[in-house]
């Protein structure tokens, strides 16, 4: 008991199961429950509100830009925090990194509009949008490897999925708030206050989230590194240096995941509110709805991943993307609501498929004493090749070229995804 450092037999007698899953599982969803809100509202209330009037097409790819910083300050996350996982543990920089995503949302459903403060009010919701990017881009890999490093054997993809499914649940929240407010407001009350509501409730989540997170203990896998001094002096340097491979093919083949998500879900939301002529509220119902079939599909393919390997999984799941970005078009461009909502399923069910084993096949292309930084790096990274400009891009190809080069948009992606896959010539 008077050690430095409590044994990993400790270490993993105070992390109950139960407790390591429901907190990776509760943190992932406040992180992507705030970051969906901001996307909801990047399509329906900031071209409106904190952008100057005139061309609302204009308006809304400035919003969409905003939505795309995130992306880029993820990966500073990734470092600063992945830094502090590597060196002092993953307990007290997951808590961190939950509240510095916390309060730049609450800060958000603060903010003055445009027509209060001028440009001042762009410019303050793109500083608020960084500190979102800033605390996911050290939520994810930590939450992660919360849960697969106390993981029992064989069970590593299973226990990597519960952070995982922080993203359907989160996204199926901030829909339904979303959805909850267009029933009980009217649109003058929705643009007035009733939009600053789900930004201000995260505060809730996240004061559920620390409690849990104070409560856990180190995982047993940093616990050797601290038993035997394995400690890396600058975690981002080592990755960079000495694991360039992996975090070049981890980065590629996290890539499709993202295009698929922020296609099937922000894209589809604008183009369908706009070009397909949906309502707010309709369109939100078919996108609950679809999202089901991400939460579903994720347990699934860990159980796969499990027993026939993470990286065979995840190449079958990015031919099948790659086919499906083929017949995206006929499908979302027909207007029709089933094939529409056809569409949207498949593709959150592939979003499921690949996202259930990705969590853990990234955090094992790197070794314990820099897990941390590599798996949140290659994970944010792919965030910006794949994420940061897919709203943006998508809208800018249906518009010009239509529906189709959004697809062949997926395809490449996914090919390029596959491609990397093959390359990585992992054990698992």
């Amino acid at each position: 008991m008077s050690q430095p450092h409590p044994g990993v037999q400790q270490a993993s007698q105070a992390n109950s199961p139960a407790t390591v899953l429901f907190a990776s599982l509760i943190g992932t969803t406040i992180e992507f429950f705030d970051f969906y809100i901001y996307a909801t509202a990047a399509v329906l209330v900031f071209p409106k509100l904190f952008f100057p009037a005139g061309d609302a097409a204009a308006a809304t790819l400035q919003s969409l830009a905003t939505f795309a910083i995130a992306f880029f300050a993820r990966p500073v996350g990734s470092a600063v925090f992945g830094h502090f996982g590597d060196r002092i543990g993953r307990k007290a920089t997951l808590v961190a990194a939950l509240l510095t995503m916390g309060l730049s949302t609450v800060a958000i459903g603060l903010l003055p509009t445009y027509a209060a403060i001028g440009t001042a009010a762009p410019l303050l919701l793109a500083l608020c949008r960084f500190g979102q990017g800033l605390g996911l881009g050290g939520e994810w890999g930590g939450a992660v490897l919360l849960a697969t490093e106390n993981a029992p054997p064989g069970k590593r993809a299973w226990y990597g999925m519960f952070p995982q499914l922080g993203a359907p649940i989160g996204f199926f929240l901030s829909g339904s708030i979303f959805l909850l407010l267009s029933q009980t407001l009217t649109d003058a009350q929705f643009f007035s206050y009733g939009w600053r509501i789900p930004f201000l409730s995260s505060a809730l989540l996240v004061i559920v989230g620390l409690y849990v997170r104070l409560k856990i203990t180190e995982t047993p896998d940093f616990q050797k590194v601290l038993d035997k001094g394995e400690r890396v002096k600058v975690p981002v340097v080592a990755v960079l240096r000495d694991h360039t491979r992996m975090l070049v093919l981890g980065t590629l083949m996290a890539m499709a995941t993202f295009v698929l998500f922020y296609l099937m879900t922000v894209f589809t939301l604008s183009w369908g509110t706009s070009a397909l002529g949906y309502t707010r509220k309709d369109f939100l119902i078919l996108q609950l709805f679809s999202v089901l079939f991400f939460g579903l599909t994720i347990p699934v393919t860990a159980l796969v991943a499990d027993r026939y390997g993470r990286r065979l999984t995840l190449i079958v799941v990015s031919a099948l993307i790659m086919a499906f970005g083929l017949v995206l078009a006929p499908l979302f461009g027909s207007g029709s609501t089933i094939e529409v909502t056809l569409a949207m399923s498949i593709g959150l069910g592939l979003m499921g498929m690949t996202y259930g084993p990705l969590g853990t096949m990234l955090s094992e292309l790197f070794p314990a004493e820099v897990r941390y930084t590599g798996a949140s790096l290659t994970f944010n990274l792919a965030g910006i090749l794949g994420a940061s400009l897919a709203p943006y891009a998508a809208t800018w190809l249906a518009t010009h070229y239509g529906l189709s080069y959004v697809g062949y948009y997926l395809s490449t992606a996914a090919g390029l995804s596959l491609i990397a896959l093959l390359l990585c010539r992992s054990r698992n």
